[in-house]
């Protein structure tokens, strides 16, 4: 019987940290090491690098998810490995796991099988207390907004016009809606407000959009946190939170640096979701490993429709980054879903459920190639896929001009990603990547959503109340025209119904709502029925998670 992923993690042999930072360059006075095995890598050390060219950036994304699985960070590892592996210069650059899914019902984000990043369980629960240092930055500055309504501080607040709601990393659906500041006149101005996940906050996008401290506080300056009576903007700035804000995120915003399994230097730095935010890791991480390897492996979460997307026409475009390849995982039991198959029917042969499912591979294929950047199709192998279900994949993939390889990266770790490795060298050095993203900046708000519902998630129209049209007006009169889009939208499904699977199109995407992150400078339109904080399951992950009698963390993964 195969070993379990928690398994194969507690037999890893670690080396210590110092010694996975000189395979990068990095001497050891420059990491802040937090134990043996984890450290994060000094502001002095990130600005003295000063490479004439950075390496070269690979995107790992997936086709549109489903309980059967694809493997989007198993693969980045297991990619990062093989490269290593072929004798490259490479690292990977990934997110920071959410406490809300690992007791929720994704579980663990560290990847699987052979290809993992250790300490695994670190990885999973509290890590380097990045996530802490967010929700609590996030929530002093919802302390400052409700402490300046109370003194009546200029410029007065209008509390029926508090934007800044609050945020905890769980999945909590009591706390989407409340009513605040109740008890008397002690307590302040009662008014209704209400909790997201700390992925969602405005303080993780802008932790993963700044490029260093004197960035990330002139961000925290932008936000706007209300607007008083006549409805003029207030932000962060004028309550003077910012200093505080950027003090308690410090320590933070370094980079952390850890290891694959086969012992291959990893960067895991912040975590904002891709259904509801921008969903890649920070700008600090990825651009400082492109300083120090050659090709440089990061994921975005989700399906390309979410993830891609957002990677290439937010944080590509504000940190001007020029990917050079993109790999598409798929598997054939995520295909066979999308293909109409139930999940208790995935083992059995079904060509034709392939081939139909494949029109899900098809449409990301189709949208990655209008940004320009060359893709190749990871097809994460599953012991019960058969040779004709593999060629029917591998067929599809070339009418895009798409090579599909198989990688059995779970249960071989580097050895099963050698092909898919060469031939991502082979993209990245072609010089065929012309990146762009979808949109140009001056567009107008109402149709960069548009753009990308149409064009990226083949829906037909696009609808919003004449409230959200005229709010859109509003901030481009205000100067925020020019910012892009992040869509909050199911990630089940191109559609906003995540029961539509395969490629839907002619399907219509009802905007319900805006907000306005001034500070991480991108606007969020929300879609149908997602949720900016997500509750917990029937049977939520929580119930398994425990501690054996040996003291050894079970039910994690």
């Amino acid at each position: 019987m195969p070993k379990s992923d928690i398994e194969i993690a507690r037999e890893a042999t670690m080396q210590p940290i110092a010694d996975i930072g000189a395979k990068l360059g990095i001497p050891a006075d420059a990491l802040l090491q937090y134990g043996p095995t984890k450290a994060k890598l000094s502001y002095d050390f990130i600005k003295k690098q000063k490479r004439k060219s950075d390496g070269k950036l690979i995107l790992v994304t997936a086709v549109t998810p489903t309980p059967a699985g694809e493997g989007k960070t198993t693969t980045t590892v297991g990619l990062g490995d093989g490269l290593n592996a072929i004798g490259k210069n490479a690292t990977i650059c990934i997110r920071e796991p959410s406490l809300g899914p690992c007791f929720g019902m994704k579980g663990g984000a560290a990847g699987g099988g052979y290809a993992q990043v250790v300490p695994m369980e670190d990885i999973n629960l509290h890590f380097t207390g990045d996530f802490h240092a967010i929700g609590t930055a996030h929530n002093l500055l919802s302390a400052m907004v409700d402490n300046h309504i109370y003194w009546g501080h200029k410029p007065e607040i209008d509390s029926r016009r508090v934007a800044w709601r609050r945020v905890v990393d769980m999945n909590d659906r009591a706390l989407r809606s409340i009513t605040c500041s109740l008890g008397g006149v002690p307590n302040g101005f009662p008014r209704e407000s209400g909790f997201d996940i700390t992925v969602a906050s405005e303080i993780m996008a802008i932790f993963c959009l700044a490029t260093d401290l004197k960035d990330l506080q002139r961000r925290i300056d932008n936000i706007v946190v209300g607007y008083t009576r006549d409805r003029k903007p207030v932000t962060a700035k004028e309550i003077k939170a910012s200093g505080a804000m950027t003090v308690l995120l410090k320590d933070a915003l370094m980079p952390n640096l850890v290891q694959t399994l086969e012992n291959n230097p990893a960067f895991i730095h912040g975590g904002p979701f891709a259904n509801i935010a921008h969903g890649c890791n920070s700008v600090m991480a990825t651009k400082t490993a492109l300083k120090l390897a050659d090709y440089v492996v990061t994921e975005a979460g989700f399906g390309a429709d979410l993830g891609a997307e957002k990677f290439f026409d937010v944080k590509c475009r504000k940190a001007g980054l020029n990917p050079t390849a993109v790999v598409l995982v798929a598997t054939v039991r995520a295909l066979k879903m999308h293909g109409g198959v139930a999940k208790e029917d995935l083992g059995k042969e079904n060509v034709a459920a392939v081939k139909k499912g494949c029109a899900n591979l098809e449409r990301h294929l189709k949208n990655l190639k209008k940004f320009g950047v060359p893709a190749v199709v990871a097809i994460n192998r599953f012991i019960t896929d058969t040779d004709k279900e593999v060629t029917a994949v591998k067929t599809t993939a070339k009418k895009f001009g798409a090579e599909a390889i198989r990688c059995n990266h779970w249960a071989d770790g580097s050895k099963g990603t050698e092909d898919l490795a060469k031939h991502v060298v082979k993209l990245a050095d072609s010089g065929k990547a012309k990146f762009k993203p979808l949109y140009p900046d001056e567009m107008p708000l109402f149709e960069k959503i548009e753009t990308v519902a149409k064009k990226i998630y083949g829906a037909k129209e696009l609808a919003a109340d004449d409230k959200v049209r005229q709010q859109l007006r509003d901030w481009e009169k205000a100067g925020y025209g020019k910012f892009p889009i992040c869509i909050a939208k199911t990630q089940y499904s191109f559609s906003t119904d995540p029961s539509l699977k395969g490629a839907p199109t002619g399907h219509t995407v009802t905007v319900r709502e805006v907000r306005l992150s001034a500070g991480a400078e991108f606007i969020v339109a929300i879609t149908g029925d997602i949720m900016t904080m997500p509750g917990l399951p029937r049977v939520p992950s929580a119930n398994a998670i425990h501690l054996n009698a040996a003291g050894e963390i079970e039910g994690l993964f």
